[in-house]
């Protein structure tokens, strides 16, 4: 297992299960064994079915798990997406932590499929960001692949950015962008945010390798696509939403972050019911 998903699962079991399942060890046989189906209970997009076999068999390997669909696939409400085996006690002992991150992954995977339906017949691309909930960036990015969504940079230390605060720092978007090239890993790109027509000007003139559009309006963006011909990749940033997003992409941008893909994906309805 994935040392960082074997963590993962440690903490959320050790979460909710205490020194253990008061009701089924008080109810149910210790020998008693079950099958219980994983059931979609909305149309979604499926991801976290490979973390959610790995609750069941980190708690008992003798588990069976059988997957009956697969990661990235377009689900309709009412398929059944895996079938477990087991002793009872541990099926219902992972249930929680298992549904959890289903339906936490599978959320944002078929939020991020909505937006990249909207891009259809446009050349930008949907991205990430950041906006994560600690420690599970890895799953949550992962799950916005499964979507058809891209990942922008992981973390600061993969990809610079040069956003207002560190402009301000700097004194200037120039002189930002100059001391990142002298001073950080001579091939990572260096990207801008930008807010108004002017700080596009000076990002173009410092040679940056991306301008991000920030919170501009499609209009203003039409304008800094324009001006900006071609000469490096754009990236549109703020009030993204599905509404918006098609507006957004037919000013010419190359990319649009939002996130919303994770932060504010509503979880997937997912249940498991023992047979």
């Amino acid at each position: 297992m994935d040392p960082h998903l074997k963590k993962l699962i440690e903490e959320a079991l050790s979460e909710d299960l205490g020194n253990g399942d008061v009701t089924s060890e008080a109810i149910i046989p210790a020998d008693a064994a079950s099958t219980a189906d994983i059931k979609a209970k909305q149309d979604l997009v499926l991801a976290g079915l490979d973390g959610a076999r790995e609750v069941f068999l980190y708690l008992d390997p003798s588990v069976e798990f059988t997957p009956l669909a697969q990661e990235g696939d377009i689900i309709k409400s009412g398929t059944a997406l895996a079938r477990v085996s087991g002793k009872t006690r541990v099926l219902l002992a992972g249930e929680r932590v298992a549904l959890n991150l289903l339906q936490h992954l599978s959320g944002i995977a078929t939020l991020t499929s909505r937006y990249v339906e909207h891009l259809k017949g446009t050349k930008a691309q949907i991205l990430d960001t950041r906006k994560t909930l600690p420690g599970l960036r890895r799953l949550e990015k992962y799950a916005v692949r499964m979507g058809g969504g891209k990942n922008h940079r992981f973390g600061l230390y993969d990809g610079i950015l040069i956003k207002d605060n560190h402009i301000t720092a700097a004194g200037s978007i120039t002189k930002a962008v100059e001391l990142a090239r002298k001073n950080a890993h001579n091939l990572l790109k260096i990207e801008v945010e930008t807010k108004t027509l002017d700080e596009v000007r000076e990002a173009l003139a410092a040679k940056t390798d991306v301008i991000m559009l920030d919170n501009m309006s499609v209009e203003m963006m039409k304008e800094a696509v324009k001006l900006i011909a071609g000469r490096v990749l754009v990236e549109a940033s703020g009030n993204v939403t599905l509404e918006t997003i098609r507006a957004i992409a037919e000013t010419g941008v190359d990319f649009i972050s939002s996130g919303s893909l994770t932060h504010s994906a509503p979880a997937a309805d997912i249940s498991m019911k023992i047979k």
